[in-house]
């Protein structure tokens, strides 16, 4: 039987590839989080002067704010990149978002975060979300657990929740649903208390050894003050494959901002911003091992 054509565009999924690819090769890609055009602009230069895969990751902000105008000038970028460069939507968290996102064009891929939700709920909202994104060619992200913390974009855990680590048990569950990519290790959004993450390396084995050959391990909370090349090779070592990062780059744009604002011209200022913002996502991308695997 011939594949549907919403089969084939995920068979063909530019973020799927990106990621299978870096899991077969042992490296991990870039997610870069995106809140500017600076900030998409940096991550497909340094892809290009790295010949590195990557990802330019939005937030439901992305919409919110602009609607789809990010949105398309991301997916533009993207598709004139002379690499390859997929566009996702990081921390959906709600069923409203995520199909507004699905149908206004332009994402690879959505991560369906219902996390916040109790756990039957999770299930079935998730079954329902990854289905329409997969009805689009879409791939689907889903978070089994609960990740404590917050950053800017993610709705933090309510005090009243407490963490839930996913086990082999329910990646098994969600991969049913359809998805593609699995958040699979005791870290935490934004930053980390006293003594630096702790992370369950067992359970992440584990969960590889349970699902790995039929979806992709990722890694969010890399916070910048412990996640450099070490930890993150690490990581790599135990099947992940797609890494994001946030603060480490965004707070270049704002660093710049801070000592050049009012001082040159506004034209000179956001070059340097992109200017920065590149480097940083450069180094990363030699942390992680994906330079030159786009050559």
């Amino acid at each position: 039987m011939a594949p549907t054509p919403a089969t084939q565009r995920l068979v063909d999924n530019k973020a799927k590839k990106i990621v299978d690819d870096a899991y077969a090769g042992k490296y991990a890609v870039p997610a870069v989080c995106c809140y500017n055009l600076e900030g998409i602009l940096a991550t497909v230069r340094a892809a290009e002067a790295k010949k590195s895969p990557a990802i330019v990751q939005l937030f439901p902000f992305s919409i919110d704010f602009a609607d789809g105008v990010m949105l398309h000038a991301a997916a533009e970028a993207a598709a004139k990149a002379s690499v390859p460069v997929a566009v996702h939507m990081d921390h959906a968290q709600s069923p409203e978002i995520i199909r507004r996102a699905a149908d206004l064009g332009g994402f690879d891929g959505i991560m369906v975060d219902m996390s916040h939700y109790e756990r039957d709920e999770n299930m079935r909202l998730s079954r329902e979300l990854v289905a329409y994104c997969n009805e689009r060619g879409i791939i689907a992200e889903c978070e089994p657990g609960r990740i404590n913390g917050g950053e800017d974009g993610v709705e933090a855990t309510s005090e009243d929740m407490e963490e839930i680590l996913t086990t082999p048990e329910q990646a098994e569950e969600f991969v049913d649903l359809g998805i593609h990519w699995l958040p699979a290790i005791g870290n935490i959004h934004g930053p980390y208390p006293t003594g630096g993450p702790q992370l369950d390396w067992p359970r992440l084995k584990a969960i590889e050894d349970q699902v790995g050959d039929r979806v992709r391990i990722v890694l969010h909370g890399a916070h910048e003050d412990h996640f450099r090349e070490e930890l993150m090779r690490q990581c790599i070592d135990y099947g992940t494959a797609k890494i994001n990062i946030n603060g480490v780059m965004n707070r270049e744009f704002i660093r710049v901002a801070t000592e050049l604002a009012g001082k040159v011209p506004l034209t000179t200022m956001m070059e340097k911003q992109v200017q920065a913002m590149q480097a940083v996502i450069e180094l990363n991308m030699d942390w992680m091992k994906s330079t030159g695997k786009a050559a």
